[in-house]
């Protein structure tokens, strides 16, 4: 394999192209187990841009940096972006979700190319929102996911709502969202979430002989395979994106949310009030 042509535009991605047609985008930020900030929101989605508009471009791997995948949000950056006085989406919990994740999530989707998230370690929240987001999912042995949002008095979000439920049905989503459970990698794959699981010492490899096969195979094909797929499953993902970051944005504003947040922050369990 040719050696990767790394682009040094981003501070918090690593995006490199190969030869063989291969994008690579590594969330990086391992000092915090790639917890998305506003920063990595915007670099990981002009990766995904520059990506989607390079011809040469024939599959595209999503992995993180050091140990983690992605611990989810980082909770010490929980402000709503730059705002717009003329927009709504530009408020709160609302304007993070519709502005930082939703585009991101929906590019993904929506994408010519074949996208593979390469689940180097654990990935929790809205990191396990944009692993379930991947048409296919590579996973190490030692990685599992996560729905942590109930641990802090929230609800899923970045599709997690619409994307669990069709890969894994209603009463394991239930039991994901609800429970807030790890779910190994080794159950994840018995469970229809993903769909190879490798010995930590060999996913680099699995996942570039996959992604290789990818990026030689038929790229319009697998194009209009995802607009059929897209077509039957997420007809509506635009709808029930807008819905989590309704229900989300009123999450928030729960005694119960603030009770979740401290709690982490101290590093306590939760007492939780139902308010």
């Amino acid at each position: 394999m040719s050696t990767p042509t790394t682009h040094s535009d981003f501070e918090t991605v690593n995006f490199s192209l190969s030869g063989e047609g291969v994008a690579r985008i590594e969330l990086n930020r391992p000092q915090v187990l790639n917890a998305w900030n506003h920063q990595l929101s915007a670099e990981v989605l002009a990766a995904l841009r520059a990506a989607a508009e390079d011809d040469s471009v024939r599959a595209i791997a999503i992995t993180g940096a050091g140990r983690a995948f992605s611990s989810g949000a980082d909770l010490k950056d929980m402000s709503a972006p730059e705002a717009d006085a003329d927009a709504e989406a530009s408020t709160g919990v609302y304007g993070v979700l519709t502005e930082r994740y939703h585009p991101i999530m929906q590019l993904i989707r929506e994408l010519p190319k074949p996208v593979v998230a390469v689940v180097n370690g654990p990935a929790v929240g809205i990191g396990c929102s944009l692993a379930l987001c991947c048409d296919l999912i590579v996973a190490a042995e030692s990685a599992y996911l996560l729905l942590a949002f109930v641990n802090i008095g929230l609800v899923p979000d970045g599709g997690s709502s619409l994307l669990l439920p069709s890969r894994a049905g209603f009463a394991r989503a239930t039991e994901m969202a609800m429970l807030g459970e790890r779910i190994p990698a080794a159950r994840a794959l018995e469970w229809g979430l993903i769909n190879r699981v490798a010995p930590d010492e060999r996913l680099e490899e699995v996942a570039q002989e996959l992604l290789g096969r990818l990026a030689a195979g038929p790229t319009r094909a697998y194009a209009g395979i995802k607009r059929q797929l897209n077509s039957w499953v997420y007809g509506r993902m635009a709808e029930q994106l807008d819905l989590e970051a309704r229900i989300q944005e009123e999450m928030a504003g729960s005694a119960d949310f603030v009770e979740g947040v401290t709690a982490f922050l101290q590093k306590r369990p939760a007492s939780f009030s139902g308010r």
